[in-house]
């Protein structure tokens, strides 16, 4: 029949693909005996044993009866459509489960032409090969640039300032990615502790009461985001984990990596310190995969933090639709009440693909324009260096800062500086630099370096 919703149900899962959100609120609505007898009706239907497999693991129990079920092994979702993972087969439906996670947390993403192109560039093969290429030298030096800066784009994508020792901070946590440990409560509850320094932050365990994210409107107006109740916190992060400690081995590590940080953004277990802990999971995805050995590090969070309306956008195609299933009263203050009004499924099972596709170009870029350009730009200072520093008596600490300034300033050495160092540097000096960055490849106009050796 044409308004039975079991038949409506099966023709989008023969066209539509697979959608557990939609999936799982429709057949929870659905009584037994309907699927039941569905079933025995062609009980080798592939589509049909979907339906049945996916209804009683939606309801939590099982249906009665002989269902006379035969036909060989079908996957959950089209290989084709989407990316997947090897799966676990069901024998009394014959179905493989094969999406990105498990039955109760299970996360989509479409086999878009971006998302194909860049799985196929093979970022994390590329960088290794690209690192272990170099000497030794060059390669702590660029790591030591890596993390130090990629620790700075964590905390500025926040709007936080970064003293040094926070930095630091960062920066040895970020190196705790290769420690091959479990992700757990426990461990995160560790990590939250050593990135939050206001010791009235400091979590114990996952939160058990709600947050939520504001922008600059007062009022109910003012929340941008509302995550998950505190009581659905723990379930949603053994799904998470699942992405940082297990599918970085069978899938893309950069989809493990991306759908762990944001997932976890997502979920927001801590009431402080989600931002950068969301973050570390794409680094430690990314270390426990295998691929990214002897402390390398893809330096995304720098290429994030120079397309953050990007980077917004992929956020929102999440938060804004979980926005609108919260009802928001402002009480006064910081004071609100929240009632959700949506379905539990909308944080179980949600679309990564805007994110898989943002973060893919992420990695793409802090490998091109910012690990290569770093090595560029460190072989370019060390020539200009050993010119100088064969022909004059400089300085050592004068002459670094002129060659950097000089690089970052389009091969020209300011007034400012030529007045600052006037009393300790020769005047000859200046152009003597000037000549031998000319003499190399000069930086892109927008690239900025820090200004260290």
């Amino acid at each position: 029949m044409v308004d039975d919703p079991i038949e409506h149900i099966l023709f989008a899962l023969k066209h539509e693909g697979t959608n557990l959100q939609i999936l799982t609120r429709a057949l929870t609505r659905i009584p037994a005996p309907a699927i039941h007898q569905r079933i025995c009706k062609s009980p080798t239907s592939r589509y049909v044993r979907l339906l049945g497999f996916l209804w009683e693991a939606f309801n939590n129990r099982q249906l009665e009866g002989s269902l006379g079920i035969a036909g060989p092994t079908i996957d959950v979702f089209d290989s084709k459509r989407y990316i997947t993972a090897p799966g676990q087969r069901n024998t009394r439906w014959k179905v493989n489960f094969n999406g990105l996670g498990n039955i109760h947390y299970c996360v989509t993403v479409r086999r878009t032409a971006a998302i194909n192109e860049g799985l196929e560039l093979d970022i994390l093969s590329q960088t290794r090969a690209f690192m272990n290429q170099l000497g030794t030298p060059e390669t702590e030096r660029a790591l030591a640039w890596a993390y130090l800066h990629e620790a700075e784009s964590s905390f500025a994508i926040e709007r936080e300032s970064v003293p040094q020792d926070k930095a630091q901070t960062f920066v040895a946590l970020l190196k705790q990615a290769h420690t091959p440990r479990p992700m757990s409560e426990d461990y995160l509850v560790e990590l939250q502790n050593t990135a939050i320094t206001n010791p009235f932050d400091l979590a114990a365990s996952y939160r058990h009461q709600q947050n939520w994210l504001s922008g600059p409107l007062r009022g109910a107006a003012g929340i941008t985001y509302v995550p998950p109740p505190p009581e659905m916190v723990p379930a949603l992060m053994d799904g998470v984990l699942t992405f940082a400690n297990e599918l970085p081995k069978t899938i893309d590590p950069l989809v493990a990596a991306t759908i762990a940080s944001f997932g976890f953004v997502f979920v927001h277990p801590f009431m402080d310190g989600n931002g950068r802990l969301s973050r570390f999971l794409f680094h430690y995805a990314l270390c426990q995969s295998g691929q990214l050995t002897n402390g390398l590090l893809l330096p995304v969070s720098i290429a994030m933090k120079r397309h953050e309306l990007q980077y917004l956008r992929a956020l929102q195609a999440f938060s804004m639709p979980v926005r609108e299933q919260w009802h928001v009263r402002w009480i006064d203050q910081d004071n609100y009440e929240f009632d959700f009004t949506g379905d539990k499924a909308t944080y179980q099972y949600w679309d990564a693909t805007p994110m898989v596709e943002f973060s893919l170009d992420m990695a793409k870029q802090a490998l091109d324009h910012d690990l290569k350009k770093e090595i560029q730009f460190l072989r370019q200072y060390d020539h200009i260096y050993r010119t100088i520093d064969q022909q004059f008596d400089v300085r050592g600490s004068d002459l670094t800062t002129l060659v950097i300034s000089c690089l970052q300033n389009n091969g020209r050495v300011s007034n400012n500086r030529r007045k600052q160092f006037h009393l300790t540097v020769p005047a000859a000096v200046f152009d003597a630099i000037e000549q031998a960055c000319a003499q190399v490849q000069p930086p892109q106009k927008n690239y900025k370096c820090p200004e260290q050796t």
